[in-house]
């Protein structure tokens, strides 16, 4: 495979995140039910919120997904059937996580955050919005997301 390198901060090969995932079979309401069925609307909670790379890094045991977002989005509170770990390279994200005594941390540039499995959390951007990658330790295809009521459009 040779060595690949691409600068994710250039502000190049960057497109909208695709808003047709209301049908991601990998993606589920908290209660179980598939996100088809829930009473929120992925298409207007994200549209103009995250943009994915068409950089081409291959580096398929890493399990990545490098995102960007725009300044003060929230992700909507979710969590994932696998561990995920969030690394920064650009801006800051404020992250809620948990559900019993819930905590907030903030993680900028060359930081990382580790959400467990089944730990429910939500992203809020900072001012500069956020450029990131988010990890799993299994190929994408396995990894389940649940999501929750807070932070979503509603139809």
């Amino acid at each position: 495979m040779g060595v690949v390198v691409a600068d994710l901060l250039d502000g190049q090969d960057w497109v909208p995140l695709a808003l047709d995932q209301q049908n991601n079979p990998t993606y589920f309401w908290h209660d179980g039910r598939p996100l088809t069925e829930a009473p929120v609307d992925f298409a207007a909670t994200f549209d103009g919120a995250m943009w994915m790379t068409r950089k081409p890094i291959r580096i398929f045991k890493f399990n990545r997904n490098p995102l960007r977002v725009r300044p003060h989005f929230v992700v909507p509170r979710h969590h994932h059937s696998l561990d995920e770990m969030v690394i920064v390279l650009q801006g800051t994200y404020r992250i809620d996580h948990g559900d019993e005594r819930p905590e907030s941390v903030e993680i900028g540039p060359g930081e990382c955050f580790i959400s467990r499995a089944g730990t429910p959390y939500t992203m809020t951007a900072g001012a500069e919005g956020v450029t990131y990658i988010e990890t799993w330790p299994a190929p994408l295809p396995t990894l389940l997301t649940y999501w929750h009521d807070e932070g979503w459009v509603h139809r």
